[in-house]
């Protein structure tokens, strides 16, 4: 089932860092969480979610987002109902929504980390010069290939 996203809309965007840089290569957690706040039916078949998205440096700083997701799906209602009620959305309605939260939220959490000199919350391509193997390669990872 797939739960159409209509719009989504950032409402705040806070970067912070506690720290200074550390001098040398330090292993960093990086942790990502979005978070479901409200839930509400506008209709029948529109809801809208707002939620908060966070990008945790542990002690070296923190990328936090907040805004709200609109839906247009069938039983929207009765989704609200039941997160009213549980604090839980349909599996199939909460995947996308939470899709949709990281479609959006990480590629700003990108700029606004660099902004506080944080490293990127994603990996990045590692490269490798010379040789006749030489080309940009990413870590492997669980994630789509598009091309």
């Amino acid at each position: 089932m797939s739960v159409p996203v209509t719009n989504l809309i950032l409402k705040s965007m806070e970067a912070r860092r506690y720290q200074d840089p550390p001098t040398g290569p330090v292993r960093l957690r990086i942790d990502h969480n979005s978070h479901i706040s409200l839930v509400q039916a506008d209709s029948d078949d529109k809801l809208h979610v707002e939620f908060q998205f966070t990008t945790n440096y542990g002690a070296l700083g923190v990328v936090k987002m907040e805004g709200t997701v609109w839906l247009s799906e069938a039983g929207a209602a009765d989704a609200a109902k039941q997160w009213g009620e549980t604090r839980n959305l349909p599996q199939a309605m909460a995947q996308q929504v939470h899709a949709a939260i990281l479609g959006s939220c990480l590629p700003d959490a990108v700029g606004l980390a660099k902004n506080v000199r944080l490293p990127p919350p994603i990996p990045m391509p590692q490269v490798q010069v010379g040789g006749q193997n030489a080309s940009a390669q990413t870590p492997p990872s669980d994630s789509p290939e598009i091309g």
